[in-house]
């Protein structure tokens, strides 16, 4: 971080929320977003026109969950978004000491202690033309804000879902371990899900595996073994993905990383999804095929209880 861009002095924890939206308020309403050092107001929060994560999608980003005051698994989301930006020559001007802090202050300066955390790294302004050499310095912005993914109904319920025709891109391509700001593939995919009248929606790869859903990884259960599919066929190594698989071997589960296709998806004893956003949310029909019994199963349930716990004790605190 530049030394002439220094964090400002942060609000009194001690404040309730009421108190820190009225400090909001006063300070120009709505969001207070970090960009660069500095907090700006919601509506004075801008990037140039000229940036080439607008122009081109050439960033990276992280969606990072705040549960009972602390930033669940910052580490883990640190991790990669440092190695994605790696992974793109992006040369991110800030140490995670400083990254860290920075996102501590943007979720005390919004007085949350549950909410969602967008943290963006960009290119930078650079010129009309793609080379990212042009571009003058990367911009780190941080937004802390609430979201709500999924109608809660369907984490009682289950959800459905259905197969995108849009093909997963190929890692070699674009490596799905790298969460870029380039999200068209997902996109395109979510468009089919959304037009069909579905939430959420799977994609193949070129060979017809299962590599995950526009925005959550997926896990299958039959005989007792979970199931999920490896990174290396496109999918991004998620955080919850992570816990998930952490949680299932705590509790004596056989876990495993491997290649399947829909059939195995449409035999499957239970099926569930996770995300950062999306948590673990249970899946009971796929392409109109019931999983199961079509309703929420033992171990999925298992997954979202120990998933909640662990969010209540497992984070940075703010």
């Amino acid at each position: 971080m530049d030394a002439d861009l220094p964090l400002r002095e942060p609000l009194q924890t001690s404040a309730g929320p009421a108190a820190k939206a009225s400090a909001r308020a006063a300070s120009g309403g709505g969001l207070q977003v970090f960009i660069d050092g500095a907090f700006y107001p919601e509506a004075e929060a801008r990037v140039s026109v000229f940036d080439h994560t607008l122009l081109y999608g050439d960033g990276v980003f992280e969606g990072i969950r705040l549960y009972n005051g602390r930033i669940f698994r910052l580490k883990e989301h640190l991790d990669r978004i440092y190695d994605s930006a790696h992974y793109l020559m992006l040369n991110i001007p800030m140490s995670r000491e400083e990254m860290t802090e920075a996102i501590a202050e943007t979720v005390r300066r919004n007085g949350l202690r549950d909410g969602y955390v967008r943290l963006v790294v960009t290119r930078g302004k650079g010129t009309l033309g793609l080379d990212p050499h042009r571009c003058e310095r990367p911009t780190v912005f941080i937004i802390a804000a609430t979201i709500q993914l999924y109608p809660p109904e369907l984490y009682e319920k289950g959800m459905k879902i259905m197969t995108a025709a849009t093909r997963r891109n190929l890692a070699e391509s674009l490596n799905g371990r790298v969460k870029s700001c380039n999200y068209l593939n997902n996109i395109l995919a979510k468009l089919e899900a959304r037009n069909s009248g579905y939430e959420e929606a799977l994609m193949l790869d070129a060979h017809g595996f299962v590599v995950e859903c526009t925005g959550d990884n997926i896990f299958i259960v039959k005989g007792g073994v979970i199931s999920t599919p490896p990174v290396y066929l496109g999918a991004l190594a998620g955080v919850t993905r992570g816990c998930v698989i952490e949680l299932a071997h705590d509790r004596g589960r056989d876990v495993r990383e491997e290649p399947f296709t829909r059939y195995e998806v449409f035999t499957a004893d239970e099926c569930f999804l996770t995300g950062t956003a999306a948590e673990v949310i249970p899946v009971v029909a796929v392409d109109e095929r019931r999983i199961g019994d079509g309703r929420p199963g033992p171990v999925t349930r298992e997954m979202i209880s120990a998933f909640r716990a662990r969010t209540q004790t497992d984070g940075h605190p703010v």
